[in-house]
This record gives C-alpha cells, structure tokens and sequence, in this order.
C-alpha cells in the first residue's frame, strides 16, 4: 500500500494529491493514508502536506529500492524483484542463502557490506551510501563451463551503462572495470551446480560511486577511484543502476536462449585495456610474462609469452596484472 501511495505521489509530483482521493483510489480510510505517508518520511522522502490540498512530494532519498530505480528499467525480468538491505555483510553471500527460492533477475542490494568480497578472497570496501553493492540471481540452463561468459557479459553491461551516463571506461579482463587506470568496479561471479545442471548463478557487482579520497586506505589509494573523484560531480546512483540492468538484460538474453555472447565480445575488445599491453600472468605462486594479443570469441585472453607460445587463458585459473602494478 505504502508503495501505490508513493506511486500516485510520484505522478503528481508538481501537484498536491489530496487524501481523500488517494483514499479513494487505493480503498482505505485517510488515517491509513496517513501512517503510509508518515513511515514514507521516516525512510527520507520530502512530503509536504497542507490543510485542503492535500500532499506533494517535493523530493526522494538516495536509497536504492525497487520504487527507487523502477523508473529507469526498461527489463522484463532483471531488477524487477529487489531486496533492499540497509547493511550486510555480503551481498553474494545473502543472494547464494535466497537464489533457490526467488526467481531469476532477482536483485540484492546493500547500502554497505560489513564483509564485501572481491576475487580470489580480496576484501572489498563498501563504505555506506556511497557505492552500488549489488547481487544479482541467474539461472541460466547451461553446462557450467559456460558461466565464465557471464562476467564478461557483466562488465560489458557496467561499460555501457557508464558510457550512458557519459563516462568512459575500459575493462580489464575479466572481471574489473578501470578508469584512468584505476579500479572502480569489481564483478564477482559465483555458481551451484551439480554435474551437467547450473542450480544457480550471482553475480556480484561492486561499483564505487560517491566514494571520496578519504575511503580508500593507503593500500588502494593507487589503485582504486571512484566515479565521484573522476568526474568531479555525485553520480545518481539509481538511474546508473538501471543503465547497468537495462544493458545486462540486453547482452544476457542471447546467450541464455542462443548462446550468443558476439556482442559482449565485440565491446570486450573495443574496451579492453590490457589488449596489446605487456602483462604478468600470475597462477597460483607461479608468474609469467606476457603480450595480451586478443580476446577470442569465446571470451578466453590470448596471450603470447616470451618464449613465442601463444596461449589462451580461462579467467577462473588466473590474476593479470601490468608489469609495473595493478595495470
């Protein structure tokens, strides 16, 4: 009900409703009109009211929920269940507890994570607020040696929504988005299978957004940024999550019914800034050097190492890093 109230405030945001015909519409009494409109100021949204108007909403907090980001979506399926957490300790870690009870496209999000996890048990900072921390249900019906595709189609769908929001960025295969050769998106994709059958898949998406130079501790500071920091202006959070989604749905539904990843490849190479580049291929305690030749067009790295091999790296095996550094 609280919802549907809020949805008629939004249609007239310019206008006051009065509560008598929100009353009307929705078949409750103007004291339940009231309290929905009460606990709507609670959660942070600016709703005046005056005598014999009625209410208008003058302005919406910066929260991440479904009525929040609704109005940016043009999916079908992905981002049209949303779980809003205030805080967890990961959002993977609560998507793996629900993906086999909820629906696919189901969407978990935290305003912090208390516990935040980033490749190979790398901690991840996700201060409250400030960035988008999200998890999101697949359930795609595939042999599980395909999942590894679906990061790549995740950090082509960061690289277009960012770009729909005027921001350039590059992807660093597989799974990080840069900017100015620093990191400020991590993708982390998990799967439960049982032989040949995918129960489910999450992929975790970790973008920092507001995030300002005090957030990052000395150990990140020459390697991390935020979308903040690069653009010099707050980034609205809600409308860069629904160009992330509406790009993610676009580039997911031909592989899951086709297996056709082609234009996820396409923007893989385009972007990519380790293609042609010098870089370490780290495996385990093991280090290689290396030229990034390509992306093949199953999503693989091919690399030529220095003894003349050219080989193709699987993105679950390996770190890449630059000679001097992260990049």
């Amino acid at each position: 009900m609280k919802k549907s109230i809020l949805s008629a405030l939004k249609r007239k945001s310019d206008l006051f409703v009065s509560g008598e015909s929100i009353s009307n519409e929705l078949g409750i009494s103007r004291t339940a009109v009231w309290k929905h409109i009460k606990a709507l100021r609670e959660e942070g949204y600016d709703i005046e009211s005056v005598h014999k108007k009625g209410y208008r909403l003058l302005s919406c907090p910066d929260i991440l929920t479904l009525e929040e980001i609704e109005e940016y979506l043009t999916t079908d399926f992905i981002g049209r269940n949303v779980y809003y957490f205030d805080s967890l300790s990961s959002t993977n870690n609560k998507a793996k507890e629900m993906a086999l009870k909820e629906k696919e496209g189901t969407i978990i999000i935290a305003e912090e994570q208390t516990k935040g996890r980033g490749r190979l048990g790398r901690n991840w900072v996700s201060p409250k607020g400030k960035g988008i921390w999200m998890s999101i249900i697949l359930k795609p019906d595939m042999i599980p040696s395909e999942v590894a595709k679906l990061t790549l189609i995740g950090a082509a769908a960061i690289n277009r929504g960012l770009e729909a929001m005027g921001i350039n960025s590059y992807i660093k295969w597989p799974n990080d988005i840069l900017i100015e050769d620093k990191k400020v998106c991590g993708i982390l994709t998990e799967m439960s299978c049982e032989l040949n059958m995918i129960n489910y898949v999450i992929m975790g998406i970790g973008i920092n957004v507001n995030l300002d130079k005090e957030d990052f501790n000395r150990e990140l500071k020459d390697k991390a940024t935020s979308l903040k920091l690069v653009t010099g202006k707050k980034i609205d959070r809600k409308r860069l999550i629904g160009n992330i989604l509406n790009h993610l749905e676009n580039l997911y539904i031909p592989f899951k019914e086709r297996g056709d990843i082609s234009k996820t490849i396409r923007i893989s190479r385009e972007k990519s800034i380790l293609i042609g580049r010098e870089i370490r291929v780290i495996t385990g305690d093991k280090e290689l050097i290396g030229k990034a030749l390509s992306i093949d067009d199953e999503g693989q790295l091919v690399v030529e190492f220095k003894d003349g091999r050219v080989e193709k790296v699987f993105s679950g095996e390996v770190s890449i890093r630059g000679l001097k550094g992260y990049i």
